[in-house]
C-alpha cells in the first residue's frame, strides 16, 4: 500500500506571531507559545530543530512514501528551507510556500515565492480572522492571489476558521477559480459544531480534504481513535472517500503518539475496507498532488518482534 502523508510541517527554528504574540523555538521540544511554554515537539528533539532528516527516518520506518510539507503562521515562514528541502529530497516531499496575507501588499511577496518554485501554496486563513479585523478571502488582494495559483497551475493548501465561518467566501473563491486546486486541512476541524459544511467543499471537483491533526482533534480517546474513523466514514457519505487524504500534522502530534501510529489506526480499523484504505492512506494524495513515481519503503522489523 502507498501511503502519502498530506500534512506534515518542518522549520530549523520557529519565529511566529499571532496577534503581536511570539511564538519560537526553546530546548527539548518546547516552545514559547504567546504566554507560555507548550512541548511542541516530542522531547528527544532537543535543539528546536525540526529537520527533513528527521522526518524521513521516521516516514521510512513507517513505510510513508512522501509527504506535503504544510506551513503555519505560529511557526515563522520557513521557505528559504523548504525550498531547499524541496531541491535535495524531490522524490519524497512537496512543499508549499507561505504567503503572510496578513500584510498589506502581500501580492509582491507572493510573486517571490511562486517564483522561487514552489508548485504549492500555504494559506492558515483562520489566522486572518484577528481582534481588531478581518482579511476575507473574497478580497481584492486574495482573489488576485488566487488567479494567480490558477493561472500558474499551483495547489492551494488552505486551513479554515472552526465551522462554517470562512465556507462561505470558499465558495465564492471555486466559483471563480473552478479549475484551482484546493487542499482544505484539519479535516474541516471535526468535532466542532458546523464541521461538515467545510467537508462539503470538497464536493467541488478541484477539492480535497486532508485530516492533518486529527488525532489532536480526537486526543481525549486516543488511539485506536474510532471517533476519528467514524468521522472518516461521515466525511466520505457526504463527498466520497476519493476525496479525502490522511495527514498526520508531524510533529505537533508527536508529542502524544508515534508517527506510526498517526495512520495506524486507520490501517488496522476494522470499520474501513482495503479499497478505502488504499484511497485514504496514499492514492488519492498521490493522484492529487501529481506525485510521480515513489520509492518502496521496505519494512524493518523492530526490537519487539
Amino acid at each position: 500500500m502507498t501511503i502519502i502523508d498530506a500534512h506534515a510541517h518542518l522549520w530549523l527554528r520557529q519565529s511566529g506571531e499571532i496577534e503581536g504574540q511570539a511564538i519560537y523555538s526553546l530546548d527539548r521540544g518546547r516552545a514559547f507559545f504567546i504566554n507560555e511554554v507548550r512541548q511542541m515537539m516530542p522531547p528527544f528533539m532537543l535543539d528546536g530543530s525540526n529537520t527533513a532528516e528527521a522526518l524521513l527516518s521516521n516516514m521510512d520506518y513507517a513505510q510513508v512514501s512522501a509527504a506535503v510539507i504544510t506551513q503555519e503562521y505560529i511557526d515563522g515562514s520557513q521557505n528559504d528551507y523548504l525550498s531547499e528541502v524541496q531541491r535535495r529530497y524531490p522524490d519524497r516531499f512537496l512543499c508549499c510556500g507561505l504567503v503572510d496575507a496578513r500584510r498589506s501588499s502581500f501580492i509582491s511577496e507572493a510573486e517571490e515565492v511562486i517564483d522561487a518554485g514552489f508548485r504549492a501554496l500555504k494559506i492558515p486563513a483562520g489566522r486572518l480572522i484577528m481582534a481588531d479585523r478581518r482579511i476575507r478571502l473574497t478580497s481584492a488582494e486574495m482573489m488576485q492571489l488566487f488567479g494567480m495559483l490558477n493561472s500558474r497551475g499551483l495547489i492551494l493548501s488552505i486551513d479554515l476558521a472552526d465551522g462554517a465561518e470562512q465556507v462561505g467566501e470558499m465558495e465564492e473563491v471555486i466559483s471563480e477559480y473552478p479549475e484551482l486546486r484546493i487542499a482544505v486541512g484539519h479535516f474541516g476541524m471535526v468535532g466542532r459544531p458546523g464541521w461538515q459544511e467545510q467537508i462539503k467543499l470538497a464536493r467541488h471537483p478541484n477539492v480535497r480534504i486532508e485530516s492533518g491533526g486529527i488525532t489532536w482533534l480526537f486526543h481525549e480517546e486516543f488511539y485506536p481513535y474510532e471517533g476519528a474513523v467514524r468521522a472518516i466514514l461521515e466525511a466520505a457519505e457526504l463527498v466520497g472517500f476519493e476525496k479525502l487524504m490522511w495527514g498526520s500534522d508531524y510533529p505537533r502530534t508527536m508529542v502524544a503518539i508515534t508517527y506510526l501510529m498517526s495512520y495506524d489506526f486507520v490501517r488496522r480499523s476494522p470499520l474501513l475496507t482495503d479499497a478505502e484504505k488504499r484511497l485514504f492512506l496514499g492514492a488519492n494524495a498521490q493522484e492529487f498532488y501529481g506525485f510521480g513515481p515513489l520509492p518502496n519503503m521496505p519494512y524493518v522489523k523492530n526490537m519487539l518482534e
